[in-house]
């Protein structure tokens, strides 16, 4: 399984060029990854609504568009030059699924199947947690015989109890029936680009311990259009263990060569098997999702490996909207015994930061977690301040450990209106204003970043519009100024948006905006309130 580290002797260009010609040619409904627009006839259906609320996307949408669609392709111009071995090895893609809707698992299956090399591809891997929709059973396996996908299984997985077991062991159950020299994790609503496979496996026939990912896309929730995710982040995270994006070491270069990232996202990566199994694979009593990613990236780096993004690889991804379609699996506070196992085995005394601003982690019963332990003594892996020191090196510059105090603290009170901000928000809604009563005003703090989020929640104000009157939205904090940059002036009473120099207003219909700044309009005036 072991790949040979050894200079490629010959390479080759391995795009699809009839593919691609063919699909430059297509035209009609999604075609090009171009948005689907509801006819008004169409919009006041009452299965669009109810297929939001059983997928929490459009799966009405889904059902109108092809089952494979041409896409835009996102690359920077110079991936379509570039050449990877001629001998890259063969590939098991492993996706796991629940209750997916059916056309957005099976434009999965195509975009792969049709955009993949046929001697890399060894076998796509279905995973089938538990699923109850009936045609994620007879149908499907009857849709996969008749076009003779023979290249696609499906595992079909539930736990004693009948239910299922989550994305994590449905994920370590596809690769254990794995036969490819690499495995390569997906999610089941996905699109891949074009020419997307070659490049990932160039940096693991380079040195078998790098990990690749993707660059991720966006397919609209509601329109299934397909978007690029721009020049490219680096992951890590917040002592809170949430997930976060900072910027590329060189931020004013648009990548195309292969970069270091400290933690993956973890939805899309290609793992060399042997690695894989080395490492332990997943740690299996992580329990539903969360936390996999961060467990999988720290074991990877202190364990003599590495992470790569690689932006001439791209895949679409649907990001959920609207309504969660997935009931509380009833087992606890699962994320904090996640966390504490990840923490445990791997963070060192770094843990004690997470534990401080997280009770909840610290209390947790991690369970056994002698077979990690061992696997970290076996392969001699290195030290949490190791990973801090030489990969996440620039953490403090974004998420210290101990960060400065903020600046103000209390309630948002508007001296025009009498009335304060609320704190009943989600990500993406409008800031609106209502009653200073105690169930609905917002604490809000103007951190040392400085941003203005809401206590006890990742949400900041955002100033998506530079124009006058522009609304203000919560959005989940990113820490790195921009649109959610602040600034507080106690002698005007004014909050300036500092890159768009306008200031913090309320508007007569009640919703939060950004204005010219002036001293003489008390729409703009706040205050403070403990």
């Amino acid at each position: 399984m072991l790949l040979d580290h050894r200079l490629c002797n010959r390479q080759k260009d391995w795009h699809d060029y009839g593919r691609m010609r063919s699909d430059k040619a297509r035209s009609g409904v999604g075609e090009q990854g171009k948005p689907y627009i509801l006819t008004k006839q169409q919009a006041a259906s009452p299965l669009l609504n109810k297929l939001y609320r059983e997928n929490g996307y459009s799966g009405f949408v889904s059902d109108l568009l092809p089952l494979y669609r041409s896409t835009n392709d996102v690359r920077p111009k110079a991936c379509l030059t570039r050449k990877y071995c001629d001998d890259l090895p063969s590939v098991s893609i492993v996706l796991p699924f629940h209750n997916e809707h059916l056309s957005v698992l099976l434009r999965s299956v195509y975009s792969i199947l049709y955009r993949s090399p046929e001697s890399l591809l060894e076998e796509v891997i279905l995973v089938d947690d538990a699923s109850t929709k009936p045609d994620l059973k007879k149908p499907l396996d009857d849709h996969l015989r008749m076009n003779r996908l023979e290249k696609v299984t499906v595992l079909r997985t539930m736990g004693a109890d009948g239910k299922r077991q989550g994305l994590i062991r449905a994920r370590i159950n596809g690769a254990k029936v794995a036969t490819g020299k690499v495995l390569v994790f997906m999610d089941a609503h996905s699109e891949v680009g074009y020419n997307w496979l070659p490049p990932l496996l160039q940096p693991i026939v380079d040195d078998w311990r790098t990990v690749t990912c993707p660059f991720i896309d966006v397919i609209d929730c509601d329109t299934f259009a397909i978007r690029g995710q721009g020049s490219g982040v680096r992951g890590t995270f917040n002592w809170q263990f949430q997930y976060k994006n900072i910027p590329l070491l060189n931020a004013t270069k648009l990548p195309v060569d292969p970069f270091e990232n400290p933690v993956m996202a973890g939805g899309y990566f290609a793992i060399n098997r042997f690695w894989y199994e080395a490492l332990g694979g997943y740690d299996g009593e992580l329990m539903i999702w969360g936390g996999e990613q961060y467990e999988l990236s720290f074991k990877v780096w202190q364990c003599h490996g590495r992470i790569l993004d690689v932006p001439c690889s791209h895949v679409a991804h649907i990001y959920r909207c609207k309504y969660v379609p997935f009931e509380n699996p009833g087992i606890g506070d699962f994320l904090s015994r996640n966390y504490k196992r990840v923490a445990e085995v791997w963070m060192d005394e770094f843990k004690e930061y997470l534990y401080q601003r997280n009770p909840s982690i610290r209390n947790a019963d991690a369970g056994d977690l002698s077979k990690q332990m061992a696997v970290r003594r076996k392969l001699k892996c290195k030290s949490f301040k190791w990973f801090m020191t030489n990969v996440m090196f620039d953490q403090e510059k974004y998420y210290p450990v101990n960060e400065p105090p903020s600046a103000f603290v209390g309630s948002l009170k508007n001296l025009q209106s009498g009335f304060c901000i609320q704190s009943n928000a989600m990500a993406k809604s409008a800031v609106r204003m209502g009653k200073c009563d105690r169930g609905s005003k917002g604490q809000f703090e103007l951190t040392w970043r400085p941003d203005l989020r809401l206590q006890g929640a990742d949400l900041c104000l955002d100033s998506p519009s530079s124009v006058p009157n522009g609304v203000v939205v919560f959005y989940r904090c990113h820490g790195q100024g921009g649109n959610q940059e602040w600034q507080y002036y106690p002698n005007s009473s004014q909050i300036h948006q500092t890159v768009l120099n306008m200031c913090l207003a309320s508007s007569t219909d009640g919703t939060v905006v950004i204005r010219k700044c002036r001293q003489d309009d008390s729409s703009q005036k706040w205050k403070w309130e403990k």
